[in-house]
């Protein structure tokens, strides 16, 4: 006999719920379907008992002056409370930058995207497969079919500061895939990206990122690398189950190496959403190369910052915990935020 349509409802509601008690950790369900606060800075403070220990958001909604949410600690060792200025590591927000950096020589046709890894770094190119076919966009892109450095065996975090031992992981492997045939996340392109950005400039592509894009842009607390900032300014990163701070394990690799406020990040991601950072070229070739948002991680480190254009906000959240499911929380926290500022 045909069961009732209600029936069938309500037998997928109990299996759902079943599955949320049995497969889901009860904080991650908790932190997901508890009732949603009112304020944003409530749903922040919420999110210190879910094992986050410091949570930094920054928004930018049109029309309204920048707010800034803090909750958690800066140190938790020594008890400073989060501060929505400090600095923070932004990972691989930094690709960002760099694709604007790419972008814009393209258009001033320093490069082209057509060009060959082995036209463009022919030092390397008897050693990556397919260097004759990758071209600086499937880079970009992540359609290289270059392996990701950081899903080597050998990987290891303390390594970043030597990026030829980095590189050094994947050379001479096989490729994951034909060039351009599909896409798949690699460090490595980014890694080598930066490396024909300062072949291609003569000098540090950090020092073009600074002058093309954060000077014209007012950002005096964005910065290419660790060395450069003084430590007290900057917040302390952990890791679940590990002891110690991860502030200073540095990382020079291009693509993942940048430090900054959330402001400053928020700043730039709206500036390059609503075109005032690039020119009409420019930002035609950014187009066709690389996307509008971005997340981070570094061990202890781990951030989000994207534009939302139904609701014409910026939201960039950083959180200083990595490591067993602190990924998971932090989306779950940044999705409840932007449904906050939705609700309005």
């Amino acid at each position: 006999m045909k069961r009732p349509i209600w029936l069938l409802r309500l037998m997928i509601v109990v299996v759902a719920v079943v599955c949320t008690a049995v497969f889901v950790p009860w904080d991650l369900a908790y932190a997901y379907f508890a009732p949603l606060p009112n304020t944003v800075q409530a749903q922040v403070e919420d999110a210190a008992p879910h094992g986050l220990d410091g949570v930094i958001v920054y928004v930018d909604q049109g029309g309204k002056p920048p707010a800034f949410y803090a909750a958690g600690w800066k140190d938790r060792v020594v008890k400073t409370p989060a501060d929505p200025h400090a600095l923070f590591k932004i990972a691989s927000i930094s690709k960002l930058y760099i694709a604007v950096a790419a972008a814009k020589l393209v258009e001033d046709k320093r490069l082209s995207l057509d060009d060959t890894l082995a036209h463009l770094l022919p030092d390397v190119a008897g050693r990556i497969e397919n260097a004759d076919k990758i071209t600086l966009r499937m880079m970009l892109q992540h359609r290289s079919g270059i392996p990701n450095f950081t899903d080597a065996r050998a990987f290891r975090w303390d390594r970043m500061t030597d990026p030829e031992a980095v590189l050094n992981l994947v050379l001479d492997k096989p490729a994951d895939f034909e060039p351009g045939s599909r896409h798949s996340y690699s460090n490595t392109n980014y890694l080598l990206v930066g490396r024909i950005l300062d072949k291609t400039l003569g000098y540090d592509h950090q020092a073009y990122i600074k002058a093309e894009i954060l000077t014209p842009l007012g950002l005096t607390h964005t910065y290419g690398r660790l060395s450069e900032i003084n430590p007290a300014d900057l917040a302390s990163g952990y890791v679940f189950g590990l002891d110690g701070d991860m502030k200073p394990l540095d990382n020079v690799i291009a693509g993942g190496s940048m430090v900054a406020t959330a402001q400053d990040v928020g700043i730039f991601l709206r500036a390059l959403n609503d075109g005032s950072l690039l020119d009409d070229g420019e930002q035609a070739v950014y187009s066709s190369i690389y996307e509008y948002e971005h997340t981070g991680l570094v061990p202890g480190y781990q951030s989000i910052a994207r534009y939302h254009k139904d609701i014409d906000t910026v939201v960039v959240q950083f959180v200083s915990t990595s490591g067993g499911n602190a990924w998971t929380k932090s989306d779950i926290v940044y999705d409840r935020i932007v449904r906050i500022l939705r609700k309005g």
